[in-house]
């Protein structure tokens, strides 16, 4: 028997209208549909924004991801997440796996996709891509994340503070993944450096509860949901020549 195809499906930050045609089309056409489970018993992010686009006849497939560090926790989690899509992909049905933001930026679906691969060689997969968060906050802002030759740098969530002065060195726009963590770390930083004008900080990005934060002059301290990131422009008043 043919087996069917995983298909890892980028829906955006947080607008139901931000998935892409090629994402809603294979969102639809796949008989099973899995996404992160939310927590606490409540509906997940990429679990919100598909749910206007699903069809009565598909089968919705929650999976569960911890928010933890632990290897041996996470690689337990992602095996048996693989045990529940794997008798779908088995049988031939096609199994679509929905993805906040794009599928390559810093993605669930990439140890679910690893660990059925490493289980399952044969298996295909496929990736559709997204709208990751950094983009869809730079619009929010209307602001261009880069222009003519200037440089980007993106900091996940478990970077240092030596990590963001380094990046601020040499990259005229920084963003920064996650950032309740290490909020007043960073802003002390960017106090030092004279950049609290020149950066905002994004709270769910693209949903009906997006919030802005601007000049961070005014917010020496935030408390800050999971789903935050911070846009640094340096330069940003500058005014460029061609």
């Amino acid at each position: 028997m043919t087996l069917g195809i995983l298909y890892g499906v980028s829906v955006g930050p947080g607008d139901p209208e931000l998935i892409t045609l090629k994402g809603l089309k294979t969102l639809q056409a796949c008989p099973v549909v899995a996404f992160p489970a939310g927590l606490q018993g409540r509906s997940g992010v990429a679990e919100g924004i598909i749910t206007p686009h699903l069809l009565p006849e598909q089968i919705s497939l929650p999976l569960k991801f911890p928010y933890v560090q632990k290897e041996e926790i996470l690689e337990k989690a992602w095996e048996e997440a693989a045990a529940k899509v794997w008798p779908y992909l088995e049988k031939g049905v096609d199994v679509a796996f929905a993805c906040e933001g794009d599928i390559s930026f810093y993605s669930t679906f990439t140890y679910l996709a690893q660990t059925l691969k490493s289980n399952h060689p044969q298996l295909v997969i496929n990736y559709i891509a997204g709208v990751s968060s950094p983009f869809a906050g730079a619009s929010a802002l209307g602001l261009p994340l880069t222009c003519q030759e200037e440089k980007l740098a993106i900091l996940p969530a478990l970077y240092c503070p030596e990590e963001l002065e380094k990046a601020l060195d040499w990259a005229e726009a920084v963003v920064l993944m996650k950032v309740r963590m290490v909020y007043e770390q960073v802003w002390e930083i960017l106090a030092k450096r004279e950049l609290l004008d020149q950066t905002w900080v994004l709270e769910k990005i693209s949903t009906t509860e997006e919030k802005i934060y601007h000049p961070l002059s005014n917010y020496p301290q935030l408390s800050l949901s999971y789903f935050s990131l911070m846009l640094i422009k340096q330069n940003q008043n500058k005014i460029r020549k061609n």
